[in-house]
């Protein structure tokens, strides 16, 4: 394997917290030295990258890959250039794809594809519900000895409380992570964007902040009593992360995520029917904003994703309500993370610590960490460059983001995954 060093770098990790200039030197897919080279060490490649910030790669907690079965849309191999073109080295793949990843052997088509790209690791996300029909459980056994270690049931509803419960307990006994994506179907109905006074002005079915924290308070009544460890995702309420925030003060074993884009947009986001900004869980008010973005820094929530949903031009080619929600969010997930830096509502430190070793205790995995001996799974960005969001930049299949267009700040240089280079900018330094 090849032998790199990266010289001169703005070491951050965000694991302790540290920052200093260094060089790091990388062998057998391993950080082997950090300031000075191991004795008789020769670099293959060498990389001065003066200015830069070394980082570890990126953990993305909710990514959908579409593949198999929404390949129209995108696929494996199309995503993971475009996670590592984002810095993003291992991400979560959603169950929710055809066939839905139920059984072993969509577990391992989908672990194939990945290997076959050869860009990001790819976890993929078993399924909580037979065929996510949210009836029947899954064979979670056989999901765990394929080496499945999260599961959940996406965005799809689950038939009763009952179910939950059961799904909860069977997933303890295999000491599997649930991945929950909180709204209460019931509350939600056929609402499509938040219940308020925009809504009610663009005569657009809403759904209340109470379809999210009922969910919520739900789960945490089934943690309470079972001890399952539960991982919330892309929540969209201040008030669902308070929530949260308490049980884990209290000793409940769970975890938040939010996803990057709602800690910038709102509901006002919607105006003039901008299909664009149709998401779920919606866009909601600058006040859920605002306390999602603390809920952050002061961290209550542990991770930032992309919640990546890339989409072809059709499926946001209609009535707003008829379209397809979702956002291709993995190649902006820095900039809008580095951008609360600039605007001062997070440290750099914590900012990364969101992209990092945030998400990595989340899964229970090694990497998140720059040390000697770790694996070298790390990006190299400027946090300093700009780039403008548009065709000559852009790699994902979905061009559906509301930041079309937009210059940005901060630029992946390289993305290093198992020390080997999977994507280099064509100004590395």
């Amino acid at each position: 394997m090849t032998k790199l060093s990266l010289l001169n770098g703005r070491l951050l990790d965000s694991g302790d917290g540290t920052s200093s200039t260094s060089d790091v030197f990388i062998a057998e897919g391993r950080v082997v030295a950090l300031r000075q080279p191991p004795e008789g060490f020769v670099a293959d490649q060498v990389f001065d990258i003066e200015g830069a910030v070394v980082s570890p790669g990126f953990i993305d907690l909710s990514v959908h890959l579409r593949e198999p079965g929404f390949e129209h849309k995108a696929t494996i191999a199309s995503e993971s250039n475009a996670a590592v073109k984002g810095g993003v080295t291992t991400l979560c793949c959603s169950p929710e794809t055809a066939p839905p990843c139920d059984t072993p052997a969509v577990i391992e088509l989908i672990r194939e594809k990945a290997e076959l790209a050869a860009r990001s690791k790819v976890i993929p996300i078993g399924a909580l519900t037979q065929g996510l029909q949210g009836e029947s459980l899954s064979e979670m056994y056989a999901l765990k000895g394929a080496g499945c270690q999260v599961v959940s049931n996406g965005m799809r509803a689950v038939a009763n409380p009952l179910i939950w419960r059961r799904a909860l307990e069977y997933a303890a006994t295999y000491d599997l992570l649930v991945v929950v994506r909180p709204m209460d179907p019931w509350l939600a109905g056929s609402g499509t964007v938040h219940e308020g006074s925009v809504a009610t002005r663009l005569g657009l079915p809403g759904i209340p902040p109470s379809a999210e924290t009922v969910a919520v308070a739900q789960i945490l009544a089934l943690v309470e009593e079972i001890g399952t460890r539960v991982h919330f995702s892309c929540l969209s309420t201040c008030r669902a992360a308070a929530m949260i925030g308490a049980a884990r003060r209290n000793g409940l074993p769970v975890s938040s995520d939010v996803a990057a884009h709602s800690l910038h947009l709102t509901e006002e986001a919607i105006e003039g029917f901008d299909p664009i900004a149709h998401v779920l869980p919606p866009f909601r008010t600058f006040a859920d904003r605002d306390g999602l973005r603390q809920a952050v820094a002061d961290g209550m929530i542990q991770a930032i994703c992309s919640d990546h949903q890339p989409h072809e031009e059709d499926a946001k080619a209609d009535v707003f309500a008829a379209t397809e929600p979702g956002i291709s969010g993995l190649e902006t997930l820095l900039s809008l993370t580095l951008d609360l830096v600039d605007k001062g509502r997070l440290s750099l430190v914590r900012a990364l610590t969101c992209l990092t070793s945030g998400p990595a205790s989340v899964l229970g995995i090694e990497t998140g960490r720059i040390v000697v001996g770790g694996v070298a799974d790390l990006c190299v960005f400027d946090p300093r460059a700009n780039w403008q969001v548009g065709e000559q930049t852009w790699i994902s299949r979905g061009r559906n983001t509301p930041f079309w267009g937009e210059t940005m700040r901060g630029k992946v240089l390289l993305t290093l995954v198992n020390g080997k280079v999977v994507y280099r900018d064509s100004d590395p330094r």
